[in-house]
């Protein structure tokens, strides 16, 4: 349930970073919102491709295609590839 949370925080973040970008959001909400999500969206995307690198064994264990599991990893990070990493180790 948690991670389910936090994955959906994460979409949020990239959904008001997109409107922003996209000039969707209203202009009071965004000279206030639009900076400081833009600036956490890019921060999160630079961070998971970083994450990636180190983590890409796991991600690899992924029953998907490999595009799908390294574009989940760059949106989601940690959420994505511990879940891989302990049904890894189970087995």
């Amino acid at each position: 349930m948690m991670w389910t949370m936090l994955k959906a925080g994460c979409l949020a973040i990239y959904a008001v970073a997109l409107a922003a970008w996209a000039g969707w959001l209203p202009a009071a909400v965004a000279g206030a919102v639009a900076g400081p999500v833009q600036t956490l969206a890019l921060a999160l995307l630079a961070i998971h491709a970083l994450e990636l690198v180190f983590v890409f064994r796991h991600v690899r264990s992924y029953r998907g295609p490999l595009a799908i599991s390294v574009l989940l990893a760059l949106l989601f990070g940690l959420l994505h590839w511990k879940p891989l990493m302990d049904g890894r180790a189970r087995e």
